[in-house]
C-alpha cells in the first residue's frame, strides 16, 4: 500500500526589496518546528545570516539579538534592502520524502515561477542559488547548464547564475570558507566593494 505524503507550499511570499539587483534561491523551508523566525533560512543552525553578518558587517553574530539570541529580523530586512538583495526559494510546492530538510529526499512538484520573479524585478541581474537541487531547478528554469560549485554561468538575457555551497550546516565547509564563496560572488555582482 502506497503511503501518500502531504504536500507542502511554500510559507513565504518571495521577499524583493526596490531596485534588487541579487536573487539569492533556496530550495525549501525546513519544517516549521526548525524554525527560529518566520522568514527565510529560519534554522538557527543554518549558516546563512551568520555568513552574512560575516560578509557585510564583518561579524558573524551581527544580526543576532543579543538579548534574545534569536535572528534580528528588523536587521536582516534592512541589510537585504539596502544591499538590494531579494530571497526566494525554487520550490513552490514539495514532498518531503523523508520528513526531513535534505535536499537529497526532497521532490518539488512545482517550482517558482522564476520568469515572473524576476519580471517584478526589472534591475536584477545576478540569481545565486544555494546548493546544488536549488542550482539544478533554476538551470532547468533557464535551460542553462548548473554551473559547478562558487562559478558562475551566462543565462538567458545577460543573467549571471552562480551556485554557491549551502549553507546548511550539514554541508562539510566551515563558515569562514562559505563566506569566501558569497563574497566573491557579491564582489562580482556590484554589491560589495
Amino acid at each position: 500500500m502506497e503511503i501518500d505524503l502531504p504536500i507542502e507550499v511554500h510559507p513565504w511570499e518571495p521577499f524583493i526589496p526596490a531596485g534588487a539587483k541579487v536573487l539569492i534561491m533556496g530550495t525549501f523551508p525546513p519544517q516549521s518546528k526548525r524554525w527560529s523566525m518566520d522568514f527565510y533560512y529560519p534554522n538557527a543552525t543554518n549558516d546563512f545570516w551568520y555568513m552574512m553578518g560575516l560578509i557585510f558587517m564583518g561579524d558573524r553574530r551581527a544580526l543576532i539579538d543579543e538579548s534574545s539570541g534569536r535572528f534580528n529580523l528588523a536587521a536582516i530586512k534592512r541589510l537585504l534592502t539596502e544591499r538590494g538583495i531579494a530571497l526566494s526559494d525554487t520550490g513552490r510546492r514539495i514532498r518531503r520524502l523523508k520528513g526531513n530538510a535534505s535536499d537529497k529526499f526532497l521532490e518539488i512538484l512545482e517550482p517558482v515561477d522564476l520568469q515572473g520573479l524576476l519580471d517584478r524585478m526589472p534591475d536584477c541581474h545576478t540569481v545565486v542559488t544555494t546548493g546544488e537541487k536549488a542550482a539544478d531547478v533554476v538551470a532547468s528554469l533557464t535551460g542553462t547548464e548548473a554551473p559547478r560549485m562558487g562559478t558562475m554561468t551566462p543565462g538567458p538575457g545577460g543573467l549571471s547564475i552562480w551556485r554557491m555551497p549551502s549553507t546548511s550546516r550539514a554541508y562539510p565547509l566551515k563558515l569562514e570558507a562559505k563566506a569566501d564563496y558569497y563574497r566573491r560572488m557579491f564582489e562580482a555582482a556590484g554589491i560589495l566593494i
